[in-house]
């Protein structure tokens, strides 16, 4: 698929689980995997980026967010990590968190 993201919703797995890609064309694949992902703190400063979604097709639309925020998740290994996201990376994240 052409997206950058997806929950295993999408899928129809209902488990709380998100699986992202950002490399950019051209890079190496860097998947990353948010088991049980948990947003504890969002910034007021907010980003508006234009979105899509696989689950509606050639739909864009520009989506106001916080610009940072911190998530708690399980990692692939099954270890408890915490981030900090600013950029793509938080948009991106709290896209795939609204399907869960």
């Amino acid at each position: 698929a052409p997206g950058i993201g997806l929950a295993a919703i999408q899928i129809g797995v209902p488990k709380q689980v998100i699986v992202m890609d950002l490399a950019r064309e051209g890079e190496e694949p860097q998947p990353r995997y948010f088991i049980n992902p948990e947003i504890t703190w969002s910034s007021e400063d907010t980003s508006v980026y234009e979105e899509g979604c696989l689950s509606v097709p050639d739909f864009y639309e520009e989506v106001e967010r916080p610009a940072k925020c911190c998530v708690r998740y399980l990692d692939y290994q099954g270890e408890i990590r915490e981030e900090e996201c600013d950029e793509m990376l938080a948009t991106c994240l709290q896209h795939e968190m609204d399907h869960l």
